[in-house]
């Protein structure tokens, strides 16, 4: 007996799920480094950059994330960038960028990070709801929580609001991917890891399935308008920089969504045709260009699982201009 394409769609979800929920449960809590909850704003005199931070009170929060920010050692100059990091599933803000390089670059660099936290009483998987339209909708719900959260850290530390970029893995990266598009006019690039286009789902559902086996038939008008209908009304550009990454071995969310997404995001720069292929031990890298810049960019990891690969951090920071290239 032969299943049917949707009973063969239905196992392989499940087996998504099964698999999701056993990294969240092996996932570790602990938080490098110390930190403490502090009034906003801050006391005088000012607390340790050293020092990791918890700040209550930045907002209205309606998505009830909890906010950290990580400060460079020296203190940011005036005008620093500014970057946003949102964790996979079952993981701490704090884990995530101490794991991935992150706090390393941002020391490096004197940037200050943003670092948004799930909590389980809004997704038992204490996953980024990107899946659900009220939580991704500019305004509202984890969208309007994380937009907050930057503007509360632009003011405090006198960010460039010209250069804020945001980053997230899985969960993580599907969320940063509905957050550039709700709000295009904040952000100046973005970085996906094993993520999923905009709009690919809005249920719980829909995500385990796409997750499983990303829908191929959306043509790439209807990919990007998913995007455009998700920024400001008449909102001309000029759109954020993408960096998007994917490993052939991840058996989580189907790396085929992250063609989907370099579609995606290509069509939203009215960008026909990929300028460039570049194939680097492991890793093949296609480059899309608008007006002689790079505006995305496609990384396929042959060996990756569904992790962080080591060399995006610094990559994506070339790619949106923080470091030379």
């Amino acid at each position: 007996m032969k299943w049917s394409r949707e009973l063969r769609m239905a196992r392989r979800s499940l087996r998504t799920a099964i698999k999701a929920a056993s990294s969240m449960a092996t996932a570790t809590a602990r938080l490098p480094g110390p930190m403490r909850a502090v009034p906003w704003p801050p006391p005088v005199p000012r607390l340790s950059p050293s020092d990791l931070v918890e700040v209550a009170g930045f907002g209205s929060n309606p998505g009830r994330l909890a906010m950290f920010l990580h400060v460079p050692p020296v203190a940011p100059k005036p005008g620093a960038p500014l970057i946003v990091l949102l964790h996979g599933c079952g993981q701490t803000a704090a884990r995530f960028a101490a794991d991935t390089g992150w706090i390393a670059l941002a020391d490096r660099l004197g940037i200050p990070l943003v670092l948004p936290e799930q909590s389980g009483d809004n997704n038992r998987g204490r996953c980024f709801n990107w899946f659900r339209p009220l939580h991704v909708r500019r305004g509202f719900g984890e969208a309007l929580s994380i937009r907050q959260m930057v503007d509360t850290a632009v003011a405090r530390y006198d960010c460039d609001p010209r250069r804020v970029f945001i980053a997230g893995l899985s969960a993580g990266g599907a969320m940063a991917a509905a957050l550039l598009a709700a709000y295009p006019d904040m952000f100046a690039g973005g970085a996906i890891v094993a993520g999923l286009p905009v709009g690919a789902a809005s249920s719980a559902t829909e995500a385990l399935a796409r997750m499983a086996d990303a829908a191929r038939g959306c043509t790439s008008d209807a990919l990007a308008e998913s995007v455009r209908e998700a920024g400001p009304d008449g909102f001309a550009g000029p759109w954020p920089r993408v960096s998007i990454w994917h490993g052939l071995a991840d058996d989580v969310v189907d790396p085929a969504n992250a063609r989907l997404l370099a579609e995606q995001w290509s069509a939203v720069h009215s960008i026909t045709r990929a300028a460039n292929t570049i194939e680097e031990d492991s890793a093949r890298r296609t480059i899309w260009t608008s007006s002689n810049s790079p505006a995305v960019e496609l990384w396929m990891l042959s060996d990756l699982p569904h992790a962080w690969p080591t060399t995006a951090v610094d990559s994506a920071a070339r790619f949106w201009g923080l470091l030379p290239g």
